[in-house]
């Protein structure tokens, strides 16, 4: 007869199956923790870092993020479509040129001392050569608006008893004024651009005259005179140039 305990010992170092153990008795071997993906983002990030071709990329970012920073803080402001011409007027000046007594402005400039909005540009003759600093007429008492056809001339005398303030536009026009401390020709010259809108002013006793030299356009101009002028009388001197 079998030895009940003899059986028993045998199953247990026999080739039968061992007993099936906790989970915790596998603690100690079971295989690392997996670092996450953000784990890995930052250390390839760091190590990017620490390499020297880093360094001007990390700049850029700077410079930009300056700029925008910048830029928002301080926007452009735009006058008011509602505003005066007075008021509308941006203390950003035009192309100023002393000898001429002129200063241009770009029609499409925005924006500039002529108050522009959606409609076109708008100004005040008088107030815009003070604030510019040109010498010109005081008040508007006499005024005459008029076109020159290509390779016209307006103006080419003197006045004596007043001074006048013009506005120019529309084609590329010749403003030629008299002034004596330019050499070899005692007159100064400004071209004013067919896409400008220019303010001259031809102080009392000076010369001037208004030529376009534009082969296709219209040059169209506005006078402000402050006195009325009898020009058949002898306060006006004609024909001062021959050459135009």
């Amino acid at each position: 007869m079998a030895n009940p305990r003899r059986s028993s010992l045998q199953l247990h170092h026999g080739d039968a199956n061992p007993p099936i153990l906790p989970l915790s008795s596998f603690s100690d071997h079971s295989p690392p923790h997996q670092p996450s993906s953000l784990a890995l983002l930052i250390s390839s990030l760091l190590s990017f870092l620490k390499r020297p071709q880093a360094f001007p990329i990390l700049l850029s970012v700077f410079v930009l993020l300056t700029w925008l920073s910048l830029r928002f803080q301080h926007p452009h402001p735009h006058p008011s479509s509602s505003s005066s011409p007075s008021l509308g007027l941006s203390r950003k000046r035009g192309i100023v040129d002393r000898d001429s007594n002129s200063v241009r402005f770009r029609g499409d400039d925005f924006p500039s001392r002529i108050a522009r909005d959606r409609r076109g540009w708008l100004l005040d003759p008088v107030s815009a050569a003070r604030d510019a600093g040109i010498q010109g007429a005081q008040s508007c008492v006499s005024v005459h608006v008029g076109e020159i056809k290509p390779g016209g001339v307006r103006g080419n005398h003197r006045h004596h008893t007043c001074n006048e303030t013009f506005i120019i536009w529309g084609a590329v026009t010749k403003f030629r004024l008299e002034n004596a401390h330019i050499e070899n020709k005692a007159y100064a010259e400004v071209t004013v651009g067919e896409d400008e809108v220019a303010i001259a002013a031809s102080p009392s006793g000076t010369a001037h005259a208004l030529i376009n030299v534009d082969r296709e356009r219209t040059t169209f101009f506005l006078g402000c005179q402050d006195n009325v002028i009898d020009y058949n009388a002898s306060t006006t001197d004609f024909k001062v140039w021959e050459d135009i």
